[in-house]
């Protein structure tokens, strides 16, 4: 009988034991298995060399690194610096102004903010061999980010948002931001509109010394707003939709305003780029007439007077933010300034596809942004298309 009870006190002991190296060996694999990407969010041509922002987390604390790279003609990379000040940090656009670079994005500044998730709105100017002339942090509300940064004569118009964390509730201003700095980094003016929980201004663009900035004011409501040159409000229109991130992006030409973002249709969400005057009164749409969900987020008109548009089709809710797997392929459209529907085409790959910026280069199509190469892989990449939208040749950065 003691031998018995000797016996079993000895098999449990190992499967103690036992138990105690496979939670040391999870524990071990979930602090070193990680998802690694390296992004583009952003890219802008300057003199002889293009320039791409994002972030990548290629560091010992598997941070998020706001980054910064030049490229020559060919798109050989010339250097690439990461932003290490804080903690978890990105770039979401950026300009070429003259000999100087402009990023903007948002990042962790303190153990408080990365401890709490929150992150304050940034914008970097560098020289071309990557310096650091300025950089400058903006926060009204617990979250802030910048989201897009244009150069105008006296400084850089910046849109962005600054709101409330999802469970705090409070009365202070925030929400969509449009601001303005000096060359020299001075923060001359800041205005704020929309919901301080939801607001958002996703891109911005001047027109005969207007300012047009489109976003979300609040949920389920798309808006375009006009401002004069100094920030004053002259008006906005809004534009019922099915959530998310509002207007995604915008271009002009011949006294018409053409935005992008998605509605919904049946139990399709479909991509669709929308008409307005100069005073904001919506004139037409077009919509991606297709059996899945599609949406677009960057629009540029082209040297022949297309409009050129890049964004994604998926197949679940792309609002869904818990979905595991929402099988993302790119997309580009091209139409006429009557928003007439030219081409659309898919981009084909095994992984996910994040097309996030595209430029006119030379009679073809630069798209840049990231795709998914292998289980928990994300790189970033060029495609060049045809004015035909053929792929001429896929790049890796």
């Amino acid at each position: 009988m003691l031998k018995r009870l000797r016996f079993v006190e000895i098999i449990c002991l190992l499967l103690v034991f036992g138990e105690i190296i496979y939670v040391c060996y999870s524990l071990f694999w979930n602090n070193t298995r990680y998802l690694y990407f390296d992004s583009i969010n952003a890219i802008d041509r300057g003199n002889g060399y293009y320039v791409a922002v994002g972030s990548n987390n290629n560091n010992s604390n598997h941070y998020e690194r706001a980054s910064i790279a030049t490229y020559n003609k060919k798109r050989e990379k010339r250097f690439e610096k990461l932003y290490n000040v804080g903690y978890n940090s990105a770039f979401f656009d950026v300009v070429v102004d003259e000999d100087n670079i402009v990023a903007v994005g948002s990042y962790e500044k303190t153990l408080k903010d990365h401890d709490g998730l929150q992150r304050e709105a940034l914008i970097v100017k560098y020289d071309v061999q990557g310096n650091v002339i300025f950089q400058k942090d903006f926060q009204l509300l617990d979250n802030s980010r910048f989201t897009r940064v244009q150069v105008v004569d006296d400084g850089y118009l910046v849109v962005g948002q600054s709101v409330y964390k999802n469970t705090k509730v409070g009365s202070k201003n925030g929400g969509a931001v449009l601001a303005k700095y000096d060359k020299d980094g001075n923060l001359m003016w800041q205005k704020t509109y929309g919901d301080n929980k939801f607001g958002s201004f996703n891109d911005l663009l001047v027109v005969e010394d207007y300012i047009y900035a489109v976003g979300v004011a609040e949920n389920c409501v798309d808006v375009l707003c006009k401002y004069d040159l100094d920030g004053n409000l002259c008006f906005c229109s809004e534009y019922k939709t099915v959530g998310g991130e509002g207007f995604s992006s915008i271009v002009s030409s011949n006294d018409r305003i053409y935005v992008s973002g998605s509605k919904k249709s049946g139990d399709v969400i479909s991509a669709v780029i929308v008409m307005y005057d100069l005073e904001g009164s919506y004139i037409s749409e077009v919509a991606v007439d297709d059996s899945k969900n599609t949406t677009y987020n960057k629009l540029i008109i082209d040297n022949y007077g297309y409009i050129v548009a890049i964004g994604g089709i998926f197949d679940v809710d792309v609002f869904n933010k818990n979905a595991d797997n929402y099988n993302l392929d790119g997309i580009v459209g091209k139409y006429t300034l009557d928003l007439e529907r030219i081409m659309v085409v898919s981009y084909e790959h095994d992984g996910n596809d994040f097309f996030t910026d595209i430029i006119c280069n030379d009679g073809e199509y630069l798209v840049a942004g990231y795709s998914l190469y292998e289980d928990d892989v994300y790189l970033s990449k060029f495609i060049r298309y045809s004015e035909a939208l053929k792929v001429l040749a896929v790049e890796s950065s």
